[in-house]
């Protein structure tokens, strides 16, 4: 049963954050933002419509989601006078209360992500590291765990490029994953995650450390401006195989971009290689392989931006390719983050997808700093 003090601290929570949001001001915006929509011109020029649309329903979702909230905790304040009075079971009064504070949790996480790439969707990569099939299966499973995160979030999941490993797992897959703040929520997984675990894969029964990389960058959209310069992209074609391209492998449909990125800043050029097998037409393939393209210039043009931002902010902990963020020991049933110490022992569970509580944890330390990567 729920303290007095959990009720008020409840209601004031709430209280706070419809402060924080200005649900008030939203309402107001709301109504403004769909008169435009009214608009006899309104669909004249189709990417301000779609800029506009997406506007009025990511109000709509604020609001509506605060009032959800605000709906709850005052049900569970009824239902806690109704306990008092023999009418309501203890039972009854504790599941009002873990649906009110979950709803309250989630809408105080979604209100850290302010940031204009935090709402959008997001390509997420997996590399297995070192270690041949080991790190190869523990990719997969990384994999696994994201799908289903995904599915518990209602995102939808893309598969658009994927190679399996020599005898089991994947070397490398590279997933879309499109929802409301899957960037957000997910830009916290981006790093090195560590495996302890008795392999499966060695005879002796020994205890083996593995090692994947996983790197997440805004998926970008058609409203989202990015210059890819022509001339510096070349194409090559191969025939899909293996799992994710097992239906087009008798012809040439995959296919593999490459751009020669030059730095803006120090002049130095890299190649930029992208293959996408998630289609069993080609120029869907180069479609798809043109999408990501743009959403990795946008990710270096945003990282150049935060960079120059983590000058401020050098004494903070900060992800970069190569850090460990987090370990996975299976034996010792330990799940810990070493960005910010938390940690779970039902590694079952985030196996599973349950990785909010790893999420919320970053948002918490690094939401109040001006660079949250």
């Amino acid at each position: 049963m729920i303290t007095s003090e959990q009720l008020k601290d409840i209601q004031d929570r709430t209280e706070q954050l419809g402060h924080y949001l200005d649900i008030d001001a939203k309402k107001i915006e709301l109504e403004e933002a769909q008169l435009h929509t009214q608009a006899p011109d309104f669909w004249d020029d189709p990417k301000s419509a779609e800029k506009q649309m997406k506007k009025v329903k990511e109000l709509e979702n604020w609001i509506k989601g605060y009032e959800e909230v605000k709906t709850d905790v005052s049900e569970l304040a009824l239902a806690v006078d109704f306990h008092k009075e023999g009418m309501v079971e203890e039972a009854e009064v504790d599941a009002d209360y873990k649906r009110a504070i979950d709803k309250l949790e989630a809408l105080e996480m979604k209100n850290m992500l302010r940031r204009e790439e935090d709402e959008m969707s997001c390509v997420l990569k997996i590399n297995s590291g070192a270690g041949g099939t080991e790190s190869q299966d523990w990719a997969q499973m990384l994999m696994r765990m994201y799908m289903r995160y995904a599915e518990k979030h209602g995102y939808k999941v893309t598969i658009s490029n994927l190679q399996d490993g020599e005898e089991a797992g994947i070397k490398t897959v590279t997933m879309e994953i499109e929802g409301e703040y899957a960037y957000g929520y997910l830009k916290s997984e981006n790093g090195v995650h560590r495996l302890v675990r008795v392999s499966p894969y060695n005879a002796q029964g020994k205890r083996m450390t593995s090692f994947a990389s996983v790197f997440v960058t805004p998926l970008v959209d058609d409203t989202i401006e990015v210059y890819v310069d022509p001339s510096k992209i070349s194409w090559d074609l191969f025939r899909s195989g293996g799992a994710g391209g097992q239906n087009v492998n008798k012809v040439e449909t995959g296919v593999r971009l490459r751009y020669r990125y030059v730095d803006p800043d120090t002049g130095e050029e890299e190649e930029i290689l992208i293959e996408n097998t998630e289609s069993r037409k080609q120029l869907e393939n180069r479609e798809n392989a043109m999408r990501l393209l743009r959403s990795q210039l946008y990710d270096r043009a945003l990282q150049k931006r935060k960079a120059e931002q983590a000058r401020i902010e050098a004494g903070k902990k900060k992800i970069e390719w190569g850090s460990q963020i987090r370990s996975y020991v299976f034996d010792d049933r330990r799940v810990k983050d070493h960005r910010t110490g938390y940690q779970t022992s039902d590694v079952g569970a985030v196996m599973d997808g349950d990785i909010d509580g790893f999420i919320k944890a970053y948002l918490m330390e690094f939401a109040d700093t001006k660079d949250l990567v």
